[in-house]
């Protein structure tokens, strides 16, 4: 009889992000899952558009037997017999129209691919710059050079930006046999960099140049010097963003706002800067977006890892805890929600 490790979807944050974690973990260690109340505390419930293209890639990868995959339901099994590596196309579009995030796609099958048996090639067509996920840039300026010091071997090439509602963006990466070792981010170093990065599709490029312009003067008025660059992006949709990048001596930090319609484009650049301006005053290692990213990475290393991060979120408390019914370690935590903390763990030195 087959034995489901029964994961509670309403916990925590009760997002989309205890899934993704679940079934990482689950193909990674050929463990079943059974995962309840889906994405319980969201406005509609149960799996969407991005979550059921991360079930259907990671079935796929691992020839998992699956039941429940369909939108809008809120129990899922999933049992993976094996892990592969090659070359695959996923598709938000082909459960549903809609502009779903291919960064959080790829998140979900960077580990399994990372420690598959050859190199892989991905396509990922969808939303490649919408809300509730970090954009591509945020990916290759901030994720993978962080999880490329840890061990992991993998680029991501942006062909086509994709807006919400469209979506229709493409990514392209690659992903080779990796091993983790364990990080040590508890100080930052001196700041190298500030970039701040404006982008617009099929808008009169005034919006981005507004845009940029605004994120200088807030930045400039703390005395902070940023490089700039204008990006008239290629997409079938519309859309505009400033993403922030900010690099340290040990570290890499970034921060986003996208546009809308009716939203000027001097609040989209404050609340970027804002996000920066924070994170800065904080003077911790990493932001908090990134450390609830890193902690599967953390727990499968070989040895300590650590960081300070600037902000205790609900988010990684839940991913810790999801991460722990899992494997056989413990997180150590200080700090209380929604302050600046340090996490430690000694990882498992996974590797199949």
């Amino acid at each position: 009889m087959k034995v489901y490790i029964e994961i509670d979807g309403s916990a925590g944050e009760g997002g989309g992000q205890i899934l993704r974690t679940s079934l990482t973990i689950s193909s990674l260690l050929g463990k079943p899952v059974k995962i309840i109340n889906i994405r319980a505390k969201r406005r509609q419930p149960g799996l969407q558009a991005q979550h059921l293209t991360c079930v259907h890639a990671l079935a796929k990868i691992t020839n998992a037997e699956v039941t429940g995959a369909s939108i809008g339901s809120r129990v899922l099994t999933f049992n993976p017999k094996s892990l592969n590596a090659g070359n695959y196309i996923f598709d938000v579009s082909e459960v549903k129209s809609s502009a779903g995030s291919v960064s959080l796609i790829f998140q979900s099958i960077l580990l399994p691919l990372a420690f598959a048996d050859g190199k892989s090639n991905v396509t990922i067509f969808g939303g490649t710059h919408v809300a509730w996920s970090p954009p591509v840039q945020y990916l290759q300026m901030v994720y993978l050079p962080i999880a490329e010091r840890m061990g992991i071997k993998a680029n991501i090439y942006l062909n086509k930006w994709g807006w919400y509602p469209r979506g229709k963006g493409e990514i392209i990466a690659d992903i080779q046999q990796s091993k983790l070792n364990g990080i040590n981010l508890l100080e930052k170093g001196i700041s190298k960099e500030i970039r701040v990065i404006s982008a617009s599709s099929n808008l009169p490029m005034s919006i981005a140049q507004r845009q940029q312009n605004h994120a200088l003067e807030i930045l400039k008025s703390y005395g902070i010097e940023a490089k700039t660059e204008l990006v008239d992006a290629s997409s079938i949709g519309q859309g505009t963003i400033v993403f922030i990048l900010a690099e340290f001596e040990n570290s890499y930090a970034g921060f986003s706002a996208l546009g809308e319609k009716g939203k000027k484009a001097e609040q989209v650049a404050y609340e970027a800067s804002e996000d920066l301006l924070e994170f800065m005053k904080a003077n911790m290692c990493i932001e908090s977006y990134l450390a609830d990213q890193l902690i599967p990475l953390m727990a499968l290393a070989d040895g300590n890892s650590c960081f300070t991060t600037s902000r205790i979120t609900l988010h990684l408390l839940t991913n810790i805890q999801v991460v722990e019914r899992f494997l056989p370690l413990k997180f150590q935590v200080f700090g209380e929600e929604n302050q600046p903390g340090k996490v430690f763990v000694n990882g498992i030195g996974f590797n199949r």
